[in-house]
């Protein structure tokens, strides 16, 4: 997918640069996660916004009566550029994009956190320290996820480290053992 983060970087980058300008980038950054995961989860909105009958005022008009009041003017404005570039469709790599480039900008570590049952409030505090110490950085972000496959235990994807405490992870590893004796 190189080609389109080439396109989603210099929107992203664009972003960046607005809301550090405004000193809103915090407040723009948890905006961006909302509205990916309404991006994520509205399947309609997606094909809506793709759509080539539909022209960009149409999206735009659409896109400032479902988001009015509720985002930074900044964010709004790369709404609608990217409606008027009918580059809508690639919102979801655009704010992806945003949001590495602001993880790198405040020194956090995106930690990606697949747990066989959901982690308590002090399980991810505990969790948020070592990943922290282990990564070096002075936040961690975390992408929760639970699969009951591992059966017990978690597994911490860091950039391209893997740290594997799950049962399932622990079995395989016995099993490897055995094989070689």
């Amino acid at each position: 997918m190189p080609l389109l983060n080439s396109l989603a970087t210099p929107y992203a980058e664009a972003l960046l640069q607005v809301s550090e300008s405004r000193k809103e980038t915090d407040t723009v950054a948890e905006q961006v996660r909302d509205l990916l995961g309404i991006w994520n989860d509205s399947a309609q909105l997606r094909q809506a916004m793709a759509s080539p009958v539909l022209e960009p005022a149409a999206k735009k008009a659409a896109l400032a009566g479902l988001f009015e009041g509720q985002l930074t003017d900044s964010l709004q404005n790369l709404l609608k550029l990217l409606a008027d570039r009918q580059r809508i469709a690639m919102l979801d790599s655009v704010l992806l994009r945003f949001l590495e480039l602001y993880r790198q900008l405040r020194d956090i570590t995106l930690a990606k956190v697949t747990s066989a049952t959901p982690l308590s409030d002090d399980q991810q505090a505990e969790l948020n320290k070592k990943v922290q110490a282990i990564a070096g950085s002075k936040a961690v972000e975390f992408d929760l996820q639970v699969d009951p496959a591992l059966i017990g235990g978690f597994v911490v994807s860091l950039d391209s480290r893997v740290i594997d405490a799950s049962l399932a992870g622990q079995v395989r590893r016995l099993g490897l053992d055995l094989a070689k004796v």
